[in-house]
């Protein structure tokens, strides 16, 4: 499998302990076996899980590990913008993954709709029962949630097939030229960092569509259209033109920035969901305002 993102960093025989239920003694003793492996290459008890990489652990008890399932959770900041007999639409806040994974020990939009009396689609991986789609976790705005298995069948096919239409905002250092363009670059994983994504010759196909609302002096927001929907898709693209989202340091923004706007993750915002309603085709559309972290740093962009 590969490394979740909520084990990036931690030691092996942390990291797996946490993942596969085992205690720190047993995954040491796993590795000075050799029965655990990143990226094909034998790890010790001590090395680092990069998010991404690929792991191979060999385990003397063939049982699995149990499955992950949402509890419910009051998530604070979590605010239902429409639902009916076949959809929930919500306002995503910063910190809240789509739904629980391996590592993962933060609130989640499953867990959080299920305290709220919501009953999800149960098609999909019983951690994953209605979300056709997903944000990061630090990524906030709009996401649709189905709770009809027609309507998650639907959905799922109408995202595959590219009929949402998907546009977020984005804040980006300095000035894209042209101001209003397309990037069409194939996106796979990093050839040195596995646990982040880069524009790679053989990647995947996608094509991002952005114009230029307005310029500040040292950054731009902009509107953005995504016609495919990749893993980090927009940080990936306007990193390889050197214009990442302010604050998002993974990809490569300058911290001064981000500390002077007051920002510990990326601005980019998931402004407008729309698409056919699956129970009678009709067209709808959804808008979440800025939260106060990426208001307040827009505030900050525009005091001369």
């Amino acid at each position: 499998m590969p490394v979740p993102d909520g084990l990036d960093g931690m030691r092996i025989d942390a990291g797996l302990a946490r993942l596969l239920g085992l205690s720190r003694t047993v995954v040491a003793g796993l590795a000075e076996e050799g029965r655990i492996r990143l990226d094909g290459h034998d790890a010790g008890k001590s090395d680092r899980l990069p998010a991404g990489s690929w792991l191979e652990v060999e385990l003397p008890d063939p049982a699995a590990p149990a499955t992950i399932e949402a509890a419910p959770e009051v998530v604070a900041g979590l605010d239902v913008l429409y639902a009916d007999d076949d959809i929930v639409v919500v306002d995503k806040p910063v910190g809240v993954a789509a739904h629980p994974s391996p590592g993962w020990t933060g609130p989640t939009v499953t867990g959080g709709l299920a305290a709220l009396g919501y009953r999800l689609s149960t098609s999909g991986a019983a951690e994953r029962q209605g979300i056709v789609h997903r944000l990061d976790a630090g990524t906030t705005g709009v996401m649709v949630v189905a709770t009809s298995e027609h309507a998650y069948t639907v959905l799922k096919r109408a995202f595959k097939e590219r009929t949402v239409e998907k546009r977020y905002h984005a804040v980006v250092q300095g000035h894209p030229d042209p101001s209003s363009g397309t990037i069409d670059a194939p996106i796979d994983r990093h050839p040195r960092h596995d646990w982040r994504f880069a524009v790679v010759q053989g990647g995947k196909d996608s094509v991002t569509h952005y114009d230029t609302i307005e310029a500040f002096r040292h950054a731009s927001l902009l509107d953005v259209h995504l016609e495919t929907g990749r893993t980090h898709q927009i940080r990936v693209h306007f990193s390889s033109l050197r214009h990442p989202c302010v604050g998002d340091v993974t990809y490569g923004a300058d911290p001064t920035l981000a500390q002077r706007v007051g920002l510990s993750r990326q601005w980019l915002h998931a402004r407008t969901l729309g698409f056919d309603h699956p129970a009678d085709g009709r067209w709808v559309e959804f808008t979440s305002p800025y939260p106060a972290d990426l208001a307040a740093a827009l505030d900050v962009l525009r005091d001369p």
